[in-house]
């Protein structure tokens, strides 16, 4: 009794299933040992091409405050004092404090703030971050207005007061890789990767590498006494028949 062609299609599939790793694996044991190479440079490139067409650029601006100690206080302080105001710039606190000028929720602004200060003056620098030109350059405003305003409430305590250096400016061009660029980066990337395949995947069954080694040459004798010289059959001979006609 023959089965219909739809009790027959399961059978069939599972017959495809069962042989698609095999053909997988022949298929690839076919191919030149160095296609991972090229794959990895094509889906580098890929990468790089997409991310610069999809992504949406960034704006940085910067805005810098510096600490002053007053006449009572070390000047030395000041330095100590940029650097722990430094570090409450993307404190709870200063974010909750700037997040009506700057337009953003305290969420946002942990991702879009940043400092920065220096070992050698009584600088802080404040850097916002957005999609938007103005919005990056409102969000370093506000950012260091708040510090700036937090260091006031307490400076009789502290004898260091912060005053702003620079007001942040509207960039003028994003600072996220352009199109080329990005493109450049993926397929170094998808270079470097495909370099580290070759060298870190297991060789092929068959593959080995051997030298040959030359045997000793053989000594060469110029001349006739090349023929001359006898083997060692040829002086057991010999002696063996001086041995004979001594008993004789």
């Amino acid at each position: 009794m023959t089965e219909s062609p739809e009790q027959q299609r399961p059978d069939v599939l599972r017959r495809r299933l069962r042989t698609s790793p095999a053909r997988l694996r022949t298929a690839l044991t076919r191919m030149p040992p160095w296609w991972p190479l090229p794959v990895c440079v094509l889906l580098g490139t890929a990468s790089g091409l997409s991310y610069g067409l999809l992504a949406s650029p960034q704006y940085e601006a910067t805005s810098y405050a510096m600490a002053v100690a007053e006449e009572e206080t070390d000047p030395s302080a000041a330095l100590g004092y940029a650097q722990s105001y430094g570090r409450l710039v993307t404190s709870d606190a200063t974010l909750s404090y700037a997040q009506g000028a700057a337009g953003e929720p305290v969420r946002a602004l942990r991702t879009q703030v940043r400092s920065e200060t220096s070992p050698d003056s009584p600088m802080i620098a404040v850097t916002g971050t957005s999609d938007d030109a103005g919005r990056a350059a409102d969000i370093a405003n506000a950012v260091i207005e708040a510090v700036i305003v937090s260091s006031g409430h307490v400076s009789k305590d502290t004898g260091v007061k912060l005053i702003k250096f620079t007001h942040a400016m509207k960039p003028d061009q994003p600072v996220s890789p352009s199109v080329p660029l990005g493109t450049a980066v993926g397929t170094a990337a998808g270079g470097l990767l495909g370099g580290l395949v070759l060298l870190v995947r297991p060789r092929r069954t068959g593959w080995s590498v051997s030298a040959q080694v030359p045997g000793p040459a053989a000594a060469e004798v110029p001349g006739p006494a090349a023929a001359e010289v006898p083997g060692p059959a040829a002086a057991e001979d010999d002696t063996t028949a001086d041995e004979r006609e001594l008993v004789r």
